[in-house]
């Protein structure tokens, strides 16, 4: 038995026309051709099926896509805007946090789903969000310090943001904020 389905993902409606008991997972990948979500132990426990469902963490492989209409979905397709990185990603490329890959969707969208809700976590925050992501790569020191670069670019872009709507719009006051005089 098919069902027809109005899904959010990524800030775009798609219609999908799935099987009932095809998971989240399946239905993203499959009918949906969005691939960065990894099919991994299928049973909740590696994270790498990760995605956000109104920003929260959801492991794909257990959710219905059912359950999922009229919520946002958020894969790791959507975290970059156009060809600028997230600064999660950027991070995660820069570090060396990805060896194979195959957990960095699960890890990334866990991790920003923490500094959403914790802009400037302990390492301890980190560990703790991160827990429900398997890597059997890294020793996962990389992956933390990747995250915690990526809060800290993204508390000084806010500060610098801030720090522009008080100096005013001027093109002087904009130099002056962010050391372009």
């Amino acid at each position: 038995m098919k069902a027809q389905m109005t899904l959010t993902v990524n800030g775009e409606e798609r219609d999908v026309f799935a099987a009932v008991h095809k998971t989240l997972l399946e239905v993203l990948r499959e009918d949906l051709g969005l691939t960065g979500t990894k099919h991994g132990c299928e049973l909740g426990e590696c994270g790498a099926c990760t995605v956000l469902v109104d920003g929260e963490p959801v492991l794909s492989c257990l959710a219905l896509p059912v359950e999922c209409q009229g919520r946002e979905i958020t894969t790791v397709e959507g975290l970059a805007q156009g060809e600028r990185l997230h600064p999660l990603q950027q991070a995660f490329a820069e570090l060396g946090a990805a060896q194979c890959g195959y957990c960095t969707p699960g890890m990334l969208l866990s991790a920003r789903a923490l500094l959403e809700a914790t802009p400037m976590p302990t390492r301890d925050e980190v560990r703790q969000a991160l827990a429900g992501n398997l890597c059997r790569c890294t020793g996962y020191t990389k992956i933390l310090d990747a995250v915690e670069l990526a809060a800290l670019r993204l508390h000084r872009a806010g500060q610098i943001e801030r720090s522009q709507a008080r100096a005013g719009d001027s093109p002087g006051a904009r130099a002056m904020v962010t050391g372009r005089a």
